[in-house]
């Protein structure tokens, strides 16, 4: 059986040679399919109409090994956690079970990112050591989700995130939304409300764009747009939305009198030890997420920059 795995967690587990420019702390891992997936989504090299390079998932390349050889080498790479990406395919979800039976020995605690499964399959998952699942909503933006995700309900997503709360708990179902899709900055702070509103959680990503997927030409978010989205979800998550000042559709600043902003919030934000690194940026540019906590400096200088301060 092979099983797919990322570039930077290859080489911190010795199956490549290469240099790491930040060490992943969390394994990341990917079921293996020789074809495409059965699903279009519109930024995705592995999209069925895609014809990007099927090795990739965002600009991360994922080699292929066999499972025994990645189940031998995973201790050296001293990680935190296991997080496994699945696409679409006949016969997924019995990959993916049989993956995480092949990794359960190692004790260490496992993510799984799917498309929805039924409570069953959950409470399997769970008896696997599975403590987190990510829920591809992608899309913050209903009036936008069935054309970049045409294989998928917008109200389909959100009852997944809410029966992995019920079987897993409060804050271990995390919605991934991605930003830079055409979204305004008011729905992506209503997505934010709703997935803590639920007992949810949020991972941010900032959006790819791939050559040979159907938004190629799309731009990615500036970094300032991002900056300023990182703060307004950990301001929501602290019940503190309300700090957050609105020009139009677009988010203008912030009041953050008697509030410290801790460096973690411009840190990738997601399942217990993972740092995600280099998953939407190109080694030497700036960072949307960075691996670890910036210097609280230069925290200070990204909120001077995004209250309009000089």
């Amino acid at each position: 059986m092979l099983v797919r795995v990322s570039y930077g967690t290859a080489i911190a587990m010795g199956l490549i040679r290469a240099k790491l420019l930040a060490r992943p702390t969390t394994a990341y891992l990917m079921t293996y399919w020789p074809g495409k997936c059965a699903n279009d989504c519109a930024f995705c090299a592995q999209a069925r109409s895609s014809k990007a390079d099927l090795a990739k998932l965002s600009r991360v390349t994922w080699p292929a090994f066999e499972l025994e050889k990645v189940v031998q080498a995973l201790p050296n790479g001293r990680f935190g956690r296991i997080c496994l990406q699945t696409i679409d395919y006949p016969g997924m979800l019995d990959d993916v079970l049989a993956l995480l039976r092949a990794l359960k020995p190692l004790s260490l605690p496992v993510s799984v990112s799917i498309t929805p499964v039924d409570n069953a399959t959950l409470e399997e998952f769970k008896g696997l050591g599975v403590d987190y699942v990510g829920v591809g909503l992608d899309v913050a933006s209903e009036r936008l989700f069935g054309e970049i995700k045409p294989d998928f309900e917008w109200d389909e997503m959100w009852g997944f995130a809410e029966r992995i709360v019920e079987v897993l708990g409060p804050g271990k179902a995390l919605i991934h939304v991605i930003v830079g899709l055409g979204e305004t900055d008011r729905e992506l702070v209503e997505v934010f409300e709703r997935a803590y509103s639920i007992g949810a959680d949020v991972s941010l990503f900032a959006f790819t764009p791939l050559k040979g997927t159907r938004l190629e030409n799309l731009e990615p978010p500036s970094v300032e747009r991002y900056r300023k989205v990182q703060l307004a979800r950990w301001l929501i998550e602290r019940d503190l939305g309300d700090r957050i000042l609105f020009e139009g559709e677009s988010i203008a600043g912030f009041d953050l009198e008697d509030i410290e902003v801790p460096p973690a919030v411009f840190a990738t934000h997601g399942c217990p030890a993972c740092n995600r690194p280099y998953y939407n940026e190109r080694p030497g540019g700036e960072l949307y997420n960075f691996p670890f906590p910036p210097e609280e400096r230069y925290v200070k200088k990204i909120i001077s920059a995004l209250q309009g301060e000089r």
